[in-house]
């Protein structure tokens, strides 16, 4: 375990991408198996302990300490995990510390009435609030060290100087610890099959286009453009008899949407949008999210949120691999594709013709009819284009919309997670609106965690802490009138009404664009400005 401690240790403390990359790949290099497989299948969500629960971590610190004294030290530090590794009463015995191999078998045999004993014993084995930490992060499945699954992979193809693309297309055909994975790239095996039926081909993604640069450069007519849909970017697949769908880092969703499966009727393997779809029209993002991260949906939840994939590439015909055929020959496979399989659960993204980049500048400020808020702007791609895994340069540029911006009021702040647990970083805000008395009183309308510097964050941090008026656990509730509070610019890609939301209404994607330090929060907007703008998207 204390490899492994110092690893997770090092990647929470690490904000370099390319940092972190070394740390996982020399650490994936240096460890033996199978323990470093296990790290591996951690980093990337692989493992889930169904027989340990944050509950059971609870209920054995308060066992051992004043209940109350604990959950003042979890207020204070703001992370189960952490503040349990920091104040855990160790018993004496003959521990032997245990490796992370050990721990992982025995959280995989053990039963609910073991998992919360044998998570003490190796507590109390672990001489180091670090390795504590590190034990209960792995067992909760709650890493957040700032580090993505593809990076992780990224880390372990770097091992046998592959690229990331051939460890992704393998990796629905391998278990943890991968074994035969590191054999491979350590030149001791060959190298396993990717020849499964139905596996994930690794996406091909697009660059942000920057208009004073590239427009310059390029030739509109070597380009196509389509709506970049507002959904989730998706992969569905169809080999020998076998249907998966996969999100586009290669998660694989496919319990949740048996119906978008069902509609696969060739075989094929299709890029497009995830999406819930009515009478044709794309419904609000919230809809989908309905349909996310559930294990399994029933008949209720399918007929309520129907739904589908638009489709804007084809991978695979059949038994043909079309990956390496420009973007126009997979363009019109895609359409003979679409139109063969005559389902409502799988429809054609269209192309949206253009001559000059002023006429595509039009077409983006003017989103597609009857769905004002279905797109997020452009994508471009190059008619000659192949589809290569990664974010090549200078094939596929996305071009989004110009975010909406409004003046809120900061009301709440919560203590974040991982590096950010002894900082205030999740804030609510809030606009104006009048109170039953008629007076003027703050509505929320919107959370948001990012969008600031580490600096910031500290002066944010100070802010919440010199003006909390009342407390709620790890939540603070700050001072908010007329003269006197914080306002932040906030920027968001659209709006959607919400019966969920005291205010009505309902943000997509809010994130802190700047900290209006100098203006006084009377002047932020009202309520009635947000509705104005829903009324205009909703007319369009």
């Amino acid at each position: 375990m204390r490899a492994f401690a110092e690893m997770l240790d090092r990647l929470a403390l690490t904000p370099s991408r390319n940092a972190k990359l070394t740390l996982v790949r020399d650490y994936l290099a240096e460890t033996p198996d199978p323990d470093r497989g296990w790290a591996l299948a951690a980093l990337t969500g692989e493992l889930s302990f169904d027989a340990a629960k944050p509950a059971f971590i609870r209920k054995a610190v308060e066992s051992r300490m004043d209940p109350q004294l604990f959950w003042w030290s979890y207020d204070y530090v703001g992370d189960l995990a952490e503040a349990v590794s920091l104040v855990w009463p160790a018993r004496p015995g003959a521990n032997r510390e245990p490796g992370l191999a050990e721990v992982i078998e025995g959280l995989r045999s053990a039963t609910r009435a073991e998992a919360q004993g044998r998570i003490e014993a190796w507590l109390d084995a672990l001489p180091q609030a670090r390795e504590r930490w590190a034990l209960l992060k792995l067992v909760t499945g709650a890493l957040r060290v700032g580090l993505s699954a593809r990076l992780a992979k990224q880390a372990a193809a770097d091992v046998g100087g592959v690229a990331v693309a051939e460890v992704e297309e393998l990796w629905h055909a391998l278990h943890p610890p991968y074994e035969d994975l590191f054999a491979w790239l350590e030149g001791r095996a060959e190298k396993p099959s990717s020849e499964h039926p139905a596996r994930f081909r690794p996406a091909m993604l697009a660059q942000a286009i920057d208009e004073a640069v590239d427009f310059a450069r390029l030739d509109p007519a070597d380009y196509a453009a389509e709506w970049k849909w507002d959904g989730i970017r998706v992969q569905a697949a169809h080999e020998g008899g076998v249907r998966r769908l996969y999100t586009r880092t290669g998660d694989d969703i496919s319990a949740t949407f048996p119906d978008v499966l069902e509609a696969l009727a060739g075989e094929g393997v299709v890029d497009g949008e995830l999406l819930v779809m009515r009478d044709g029209r794309v419904a609000p993002f919230s809809d989908l999210q309905q349909r996310l991260n559930r294990k399994t949906v029933d008949a209720k939840l399918l007929a309520k949120f129907p739904a589908a994939i638009r489709a804007y590439d084809l991978l695979q015909a059949g038994a043909e691999d079309l990956r390496v055929a420009p973007f126009a020959e997979r363009r019109r496979r895609l359409e003979a594709f679409v139109a063969g399989q005559g389902s409502p659960r799988l429809d054609l993204s269209p192309m949206q013709p253009f001559e000059t980049w002023a006429e595509l500048a039009a077409l983006r400020a003017d989103p597609p009819a009857g769905d004002p808020q279905a797109a997020e702007g452009l994508m471009l791609k190059r008619w000659d284009s192949v589809y290569e895994a990664g974010r090549p340069k200078g094939p596929w540029f996305k071009w989004k919309r110009d975010p909406f911006l409004i003046d809120a009021v900061l009301m709440y702040a919560q203590r974040g997670h991982g590096k950010r647990s002894s900082y205030y970083s999740d804030y609510t805000f809030g606009v104006w609106t009048q109170d039953a008395l008629g007076q003027r009183a703050l509505t929320p309308v919107g959370k948001a965690y990012f969008g600031f510097t580490d600096e910031e964050l500290m002066r944010i941090d100070k802010f919440v802490r010199d003006n909390t008026i009342e407390r709620y656990g790890p939540v603070r509730s700050v001072r908010a009138e007329p003269h006197a509070g914080l306002v932040f610019e906030v920027a968001f890609e659209g709006l959607q009404r919400s019966t969920r939301h005291k205010s009505g209404v309902a943000m997509r994607f809010p994130r802190i664009h700047r900290i209006r330090w100098d203006k006084p929060p009377g002047e932020a907007d009202e309520l009635a400005a947000l509705e104005r703008l829903l009324q205009r998207m909703e007319a369009r």
